[in-house]
């Protein structure tokens, strides 16, 4: 990870969580609340209300968190032209939606761009194509006036830094079917951690 953004989310109280961005700064290894034992990989959270969202994908088409009622949803937040940290997560998410079974659990991934002026629908259809990224795996694009209210309600950070770089808090949090959240995901997450918590959270019938 390159440059960092700290920021303290109000729905983790004390968690510091890292951003990715530019090559200018050294790195910073994020930092994470320590983890009483659990049978999650990822930190419980308090269960309430996920925040509302609602933008549109490449296609046009309107996406909304009240819709995934019944699914789980994990909610991150990435840019396009992310040189590092952003395909990390993309990666990983998209690996879990693969190996936890996606459909049948019903669960789908929320990537809400942090890049208004670069994630334009040609760059996010040309990025999904390029990451092999799933159908349950939704990129959602929209103005600043239309993204910034979201990254406001998830405590999310996006500053440009340049011409293609923005530094912006990067983490993942799981929504539960009663649009809760549960779990939280540092920038660091593994598919591994997140196949693991939707199977403990999902077990098969």
């Amino acid at each position: 990870m390159r440059r960092a953004l700290l920021l303290l989310p109000t729905l983790l109280a004390a968690a510091l969580l890292a951003g990715c961005g530019s090559s200018q700064a050294s790195p910073q290894t994020p930092t994470f609340p320590s983890k009483p034992p659990s049978r999650f990989q990822g930190t419980v959270v308090p269960s309430t209300p996920a925040p509302p969202i609602a933008l549109h994908d490449a296609s046009g088409r309107k996406l909304t968190l009240a819709s995934r009622r019944g699914g789980w949803t994990l909610v991150t937040f990435l840019y396009t032209h992310c040189p590092d940290v952003c395909p990390l997560i993309a990666a990983n998410l998209n690996q879990a939606l693969r190996l936890v079974d996606a459909p049948k659990r019903n669960v789908a991934v929320y990537a809400v761009s942090v890049d208004p002026k670069g994630d334009t629908p040609a760059a996010v259809r040309a990025y999904v194509a390029q990451k092999h990224l799933v159908p349950r795996f939704h990129y959602l694009i929209g103005s600043r006036a239309q993204l910034q209210p979201v990254w406001a309600r998830y405590h999310v950070a996006a500053v440009a830094n340049g011409a293609d770089l923005v530094d912006h808090v990067a983490y993942t949090v799981l929504v539960d079917p009663h649009g809760k959240e549960r779990l939280i995901y540092d920038a660091q997450l593994k598919a591994a951690e997140v196949v693991h918590d939707l199977r403990v959270l999902t077990p098969a019938s």
